[in-house]
């Protein structure tokens, strides 16, 4: 019957049991009726198979008809919430006390509405001083209930008064309440009372919290949260104005939602600009947060925020900054911008909270390579080695791939005498030659007709024992330099003509 979430038959067979005298252990049904009603959301018809079932308990000494304290609080739930009535309520708690069911927090916490929701002070003040007697530590449900029956009646000064209670009780350290009761808050005052009174509110809890207290458990942050929450942003910039008119001080929880708010929805210009606003007052966020808000900036290429919030963040002191570096370098590399990427690498170069190797480097020089803007990947070649950044095979062979889809054979000769000084056959040096950079030099140097040089690469790869396909570099003479004739050379430069003699018989062209 709860799987087919059949209600109606259910309550029929328990009143059949009750009819004929049938008893059966309450664990065995009880909380499966619980569960049954709490699908359908109404406990009306529980309670009155709850009281049948704690009158035979009573009257006939039956302990296992004794109710679970889940079963009592759905009773009283039914009594408090549904019916509204204080009779059925402490009708319910009176037979709690005479069976030995132990009131949890929920069961005051339900009695709180309804006494808030009647308006009865001295009742809730007995409430107050049960708790402090049952040694509850936590009066988080009992206040949250009461604010619920305080904006159910529209009592919007109680509701007021409960939180700056409850903020004075936790020495400045902020309420557990549940998103819910914040929106219960927002909503009543909307439409009960004013933005001016919410913005009073927090600015009154803010002087009550203390500098330590964390984020999210301030008062600020759960209603400005659930402005966000119930699709009221408007709502929360209006509160976040009156307080400025107020002259109330911001705390950090009253911007932590909007920022979230235009991450979500990627206004992240204005997130930026919050940010300095909010590192202008002297606050800091946490680390999660800057790197939410960049990822937000880089996902929609705002890519001047995104350095904005970056800036902020180490002007802010903290100590990680790697994970949002990298972020905005994938970003820039994925969206093929070298040119930012070298002035925000620039930027940050000398800071020693983030961590660069040569890596990066070899990320815009091979940017800018296969864009074909090579003076730029030169002039960041440059400002790589000036800073001492050692380059390696992967910067090299970017560069030489540039030239060679330009044409510009020379520049890689010149990259070759460069390579040639650091490599070392017995791999002393930082720089060692591998296949592919042997290749990558190989094809180039070939084609550009540079056969001196081309004879010390073969050299050199063979002192290395690095294998090399004669096939590639036949093409490429053939392609480049067919019409080529020895005995030209001859007249002209003796040097050319004994490394093209060199080249040919090496690669097996002498014929």
């Amino acid at each position: 019957m709860r799987d087919a979430n059949s209600a109606a038959p259910a309550f029929a067979l328990v009143k059949c049991m009750f009819k004929n005298r049938f008893f059966i252990h309450f664990s065995l049904w009880g909380d499966v009726l619980v569960e049954i009603c709490r699908k359908n959301g109404n406990f009306g018809g529980f309670l009155q198979v709850f009281n049948e079932n704690c009158r035979v308990a009573i009257d006939e000494k039956l302990n296992f008809l004794k109710p679970s304290l889940a079963a009592c609080n759905a009773a009283l739930e039914c009594c408090c919430r549904e019916v509204e009535s204080i009779t059925d309520a402490e009708k319910v708690v009176e037979t709690m006390s005479v069976l030995g069911v132990r009131p949890d927090e929920c069961s005051f916490g339900l009695l709180a509405y309804l006494y808030a929701l009647k308006g009865l002070k001295e009742k809730i003040a007995e409430l107050e001083g049960l708790i402090s007697g049952f040694g509850f530590p936590d009066k988080g449900v009992f206040l949250s209930n009461l604010i619920s029956g305080f904006v159910k009646c529209g009592n919007l000064a109680s509701v007021s008064a409960t939180i700056l209670q409850g903020v004075r009780e936790t020495d400045g350290q902020g309420l557990c309440f549940q998103e819910g009761t914040y929106s219960e808050v927002v909503s009543g005052f909307l439409q009960n009372g004013s933005i001016k009174d919410l913005a009073t509110l927090i600015g009154e809890t803010q002087t009550l919290e203390s500098p330590s207290v964390i984020v999210e458990r301030s008062a600020g942050y759960g209603i400005i949260n659930a402005c966000v929450n119930l699709g009221l942003l408007d709502k929360a910039h209006m509160i976040f104005d009156e307080m400025n008119a107020q002259g109330a001080s911001l705390g950090l929880g009253v911007y932590l939602p909007i920022l979230k708010a235009y991450c979500k929805e990627q206004r992240t210009a204005e997130a930026a600009q919050l940010v300095t606003d909010i590192s202008g007052l002297g606050l800091q966020l946490d680390v999660a947060t800057y790197d939410a808000l960049i990822e937000a900036s880089m996902s929609c290429q705002d890519f001047q925020s995104a350095f904005s919030v970056f800036r902020d963040m180490r002007e802010a002191r903290i100590p990680d900054l790697q994970g949002s570096y990298l972020t905005i370098m994938t970003g820039l590399t994925e969206s093929h911008r070298p040119e930012l990427m070298a002035a925000f690498l620039d930027e940050i170069v000398e800071d020693p909270r983030i961590e660069i190797g040569t890596h990066d480097w070899n990320s815009i020089i091979h940017a800018f390579c296969k864009a074909g803007r090579l003076e730029d990947a030169r002039r960041t070649f440059r400002r790589m080695t000036f800073l001492q950044f050692e380059p390696n095979e992967q910067t090299y062979l970017s560069l030489i791939n540039g030239n060679v889809t330009v044409e510009k054979y020379f520049n890689v000769m010149m990259l070759w005498n460069e390579v040639k000084r650091k490599v070392s056959a017995e791999g002393e040096t930082k720089l060692k030659l591998d296949s592919s950079l042997v290749d990558a030099f190989l094809y180039a140097l070939v084609k550009g007709g540079f056969f001196d040089a081309v004879m010390q690469v073969v050299e050199k790869s063979q002192e290395m024992k690095i294998f090399v396909d004669k096939w590639r570099y036949k093409q490429a003479f053939m392609e480049k330099h067919k019409k080529l004739r020895v005995s030209k050379l001859r007249r002209k430069n003796r040097g050319k003509m004994e490394a093209l003699i060199a080249f040919k018989n090496w690669a097996g062209l002498s014929a």
